[in-house]
């Protein structure tokens, strides 16, 4: 649950019926994010972390604490036992398919034609097809088709 910086304890939702807000109030900032993506492609340490994306250690630390506090990263005793190292929750695992999102989304609209960037490949080296929701009959769902309801 998030909780509002001043005392600690009271809830901080931009928005507290909306799933989105809650969410992004949990992980919405960048280097949130992008801890996450690099949790997903193996990294475990402080150190692993901080080379892969190149974040100050002050605000690296602060965000594996909120990460590990809101359960989407748990710390783990290294095989050496001199260290302890982050690995994904189930929670943390659940947001794949959202990096997998952000990251096709960019791949579409954040580069330039022609312009290299990475790619994700499954395990056979083929690019990941574009994850689309779907309808229960498995008609594609668009902004225009769906609506939100909600509970008074």
């Amino acid at each position: 649950m998030a909780r509002d910086e001043t005392d600690g304890q009271s809830p901080a939702w931009t928005d507290p019926s909306c799933p989105v807000a809650r969410t992004v109030d949990l992980v919405g900032d960048r280097w949130s994010l992008l801890i996450i993506r690099d949790a997903m492609d193996g990294a475990r340490s402080f150190t692993d972390f901080q080379q892969r994306t190149g974040i100050a250690r002050n605000i690296l630390t602060d965000r594996l604490r909120k990460l590990t506090a809101h359960g989407l990263l748990t710390q783990v005793d290294a095989p050496s036992g001199r260290r302890r190292l982050y690995a994904l929750t189930e929670a943390g695992k659940d947001l794949f398919p959202v990096i997998v999102t952000l990251r096709q989304w960019g791949e579409r609209h954040a580069f330039k034609a022609g312009e290299t960037h990475s790619v994700l490949v499954d395990g056979n080296g083929a690019r990941v097809p574009d994850l689309l929701p779907v309808a229960a009959n498995g008609s594609p769902l668009t902004s225009d088709t769906t609506s939100v309801r909600r509970h008074t």
